[in-house]
């Protein structure tokens, strides 16, 4: 039968052409299925971002990081990195140098090993610094210790007269003797950010989502600390200079109290070094000037406490068990 398909009306389209009925909604249902399936795809793949870039849910880590704001402006590293941040700082620290010192150094190795402290670079350059043996920076082995590459990197800046004012490019180049000078100076907002909270002066700015941390209960020995006390402590006196004691029932805290004009700013630095180095050390909370930092506790940065240690005292808590 004329304008008939299969039995059913035919529609008329409007070159005059037909169609069976019902296939038009059936493609308009195919249409909206379609675009419902993509709008939930952005959404998953909004909420995957903003996971991602928050760095945790709740209580879960996603993504292991460190974080400092200062004035506003924030920086990003991995926890190795913030690490040898720290390690940098609490060198300048010890030494009595200026932040501007701990910027350049940051600045320096982020340029030349990604702040890394890798075994390998450019013929037979080593270390955060890309010190090379051959040009009488020291051993390999000596280079390979962040703390030593460190006072070698700082004994040569302190002998450049005016490197507190200088650019950096120019500071950097004059130690380091790069092919690429210009090349520091993209890394100084970023290690600014770090020297601020990592010297004490934004107290507070530095904060590390980190993934937990376990590991079988362990009594202290005769020094009255766990094993992982014992190595901060160790780790703290080799890189801040600072000396720490015994603390808490079980041993598992490291206790450290500065004083003078300058103690609760270097309580501040000691605290913010604990937390950049709390992943290599196994340490899980941070007390300092009635605030908490909790390792288990990521995005929440620190907290107030209620009757916190005096003020000038670090108290470091490491995993036990």
């Amino acid at each position: 039968m004329p304008g008939t398909f299969g039995g059913a009306p035919a529609l008329t389209t409007r070159r005059g052409r037909t169609r069976p009925a019902g296939r038009g909604h059936a493609e308009e249902g195919f249409f909206r299925l379609g675009a419902v399936i993509a709008v939930v795809a952005l959404i998953v793949a909004g909420g995957l971002i903003w996971v991602w870039t928050k760095g945790s849910v709740g209580v879960l880590p996603v993504r292991p990081h460190c974080t400092a704001t200062t004035d506003g402006a924030p920086g990003e590293l991995t926890p190795e990195q913030t690490g040898n941040a720290a390690i940098i700082t609490a060198v300048a620290v010890r030494r009595g140098l200026p932040a501007r010192a701990a910027s350049i150094g940051i600045a320096t190795a982020l340029q030349e090993s990604k702040l890394r402290n890798i075994e390998y670079g450019d013929r037979d350059s080593l270390g955060l610094f890309q010190q090379r043996p051959s040009q009488g920076w020291g051993t390999p082995e000596e280079i390979l210790d962040p703390v030593y590459a460190t006072n070698a990197f700082f004994d040569v800046l302190i002998k450049i007269d005016g490197y507190e004012n200088l650019p950096i490019t120019e500071v950097a180049q004059e130690v380091q003797k790069s092919a690429y000078p210009d090349a520091y100076a993209r890394h100084e907002p970023q290690a600014r950010i770090f020297a601020s909270a990592l010297t004490g002066f934004s107290p507070g700015a530095l904060t590390c989502t980190l993934s937990t941390t376990d590991g079988e209960r362990a009594e202290a020995g005769q020094d009255g600390m766990t094993p992982r006390a014992s190595a901060v402590a160790a780790a703290a006196a080799r890189e801040t200079g600072r000396s720490g004691t015994a603390g808490g029932a079980d041993g598992d805290q490291v206790q450290f109290t500065l004083a003078g004009r300058d103690g609760l700013r270097l309580s501040w630095s000691l605290a913010e070094w604990a937390v950049a180095r709390a992943d290599a050390l196994d340490i899980v909370a941070v007390q300092v000037d009635g605030k908490r930092w909790r390792r288990d506790r990521p995005g929440e940065g620190w907290t107030a406490v209620e009757n916190g240690p005096a003020t000038g005292t670090v108290v470091v808590s490491v995993a036990n068990g």
